[in-house]
């Protein structure tokens, strides 16, 4: 492996990739609203020469270079959220802006430019022909990730019938390698009352009365410790050996958390009890913890109990069409995942990482001192398509991606483009490394 001659292709690259990045920034492209992005990644990855180009019934874009036995994947999420509120804004987030060193716009770290370097590295495979018989690279711009993350690669594992042998997150990394992320689920707790005048309410059962005890538990499951004194014991007990056999990897990834997110209910005016009073959860877990598990404890808290067959607790489902309007129907649960430091995925990585840039994370200046504060070898706070590749499929799942994580849903969202060049060179690298 030429390190020199591959970062110096990647460099190359750099005008066409921020160009390209600028023009996918211009195309609004929402979950389910994601056509004109996709069919741009569309044309470009054909300009570039790939192999075969296809999209999906989803509406998912996959991109194939080479035609080796191994596929080795390399995916981008290309939605975005909305921009919130505009005022908040210095710049218009779909004009975007450049400078010597960045590139400002919605999506441009969350996360379009995780497709733009992985298209680019790609191409820059071919051009120095590292492509051998021994891999083919797919690339893939999916869609509605930010909507129902990893509903794309369960369509594409289960429905394409695409396998890889392991897949590269583009997601914004902070230019550390990441090895996994906490899960998360969506639990819906619905409390049934009576409702009467609120004259008198002692002839009613207020249902909002009964979800504040339950909520006043979930709280306590959040923040209280694991002592043998708790009736309700925090979550932080995953962490702890005596509680959770993956404790190490617990440790790793971070405590798992649970916070209300939404609340409902139901009265007939504003002057009655409240007959019913629903609340949606967002449940974050860690290693050792499953959606049966996050359910039980909910059902197990001491005010649910109480309140007995009063107490729905269930998991939200996803059916929104896709932009093809497909709808793809799957529960709200996002599993955990961590690969391990010493899997081949992790190490090849690793040793393009090195060859490349060193041993330490690097980045532009005004990111430097942040980045190299930090270990190389990392984890996501926030969650990926990760959750489906390894977490559903355990198609092994390795994360390195231009952008910052603290940008993800940011106003003046921005990106800097020695990021995208330094992860097109990365992913240039791999391939070979892995199949070596």
């Amino acid at each position: 492996m030429e390190f020199n001659k591959v970062k110096a292709a990647a460099e190359g690259y750099q005008q066409a990739m921020t160009k390209f990045l600028r023009d996918l920034v211009a195309i609004p492209g929402e979950s389910c609203g994601e056509e004109g992005v996709i069919k741009r990644i569309e044309q470009e990855m054909k300009s570039l020469d790939f192999d075969k180009v296809v999209i999906d019934p989803m509406g998912n874009v996959l991109g194939y270079m080479g035609t080796g036995e191994t596929l080795i994947g390399f995916d981008a999420h290309i939605d975005t959220v909305g921009i919130g509120n505009r005022d908040n804004w210095k710049f218009d987030p779909y004009e975007g802006y450049e400078n010597e060193l960045e590139i400002g716009g919605r999506g441009t770290s969350d996360q379009l430019g995780g497709i733009v370097s992985a298209v680019y590295g790609a191409r820059i495979m071919k051009d120095l022909g590292l492509l051998s018989d021994k891999y083919t690279v797919l690339v893939t711009g999916t869609v509605q990730e930010e909507d129902c993350d990893g509903l794309c690669w369960q369509y594409i594992v289960n429905e394409d019938k695409v396998r890889p042998a392991f897949v590269v997150s583009t997601e914004p990394t902070d230019g550390g390698i990441y090895r996994g992320q906490r899960g998360r689920m969506e639990i819906r707790v619905d409390v049934k009352g009576v409702s009467c005048h609120g004259s008198a309410p002692e002839r009613g059962d207020n249902a909002i009365y009964k979800m504040a005890d339950i909520l006043q538990d979930v709280r306590a499951l959040n923040e209280n410790d694991a002592g043998d004194d708790k009736e309700i014991k925090g979550l932080v007990k995953m962490l702890d050996e005596k509680y959770n056999p993956d404790w190490k990897e617990a440790r790793f990834l971070g405590r798992g958390t649970v916070t209300v997110s939404e609340i409902f209910f139901t009265s007939p005016s504003r002057c009655a009890v409240a007959d019913s009073c629903s609340v949606s959860l967002d449940r974050r877990m860690t290693a050792g913890e499953t959606w049966e598990s996050c359910l039980e404890e909910i059902r197990n808290l001491p005010n649910v109990k109480k309140y007995g067959d009063d107490v729905k607790v269930s998991m939200y489902t996803y059916e929104r069409p896709s932009w093809t309007n497909l709808v793809y129907p799957t529960e709200c649960y996002f599993p955990t995942w961590v690969i391990p430091e010493d899997h081949a995925a992790t190490k090849a990585l690793t040793a393009a990482y090195h060859g490349l840039y060193g041993e330490t994370r690097t980045g532009a200046p005004d990111t430097l001192a942040m980045r190299q504060a930090r270990p190389l070898v990392d984890k996501w706070t926030f969650s990926t398509n990760g959750v489906a590749i390894m977490g559903r499929a355990g198609i092994p799942c390795i994360g390195f991606g231009p952008g910052a994580e603290a940008q993800a849903h940011a106003p003046n969202e921005m990106t800097w483009k020695e990021d995208l060049v330094r992860c097109a060179a990365v992913y240039a690298a791999l391939p070979t490394l892995y199949c070596e």
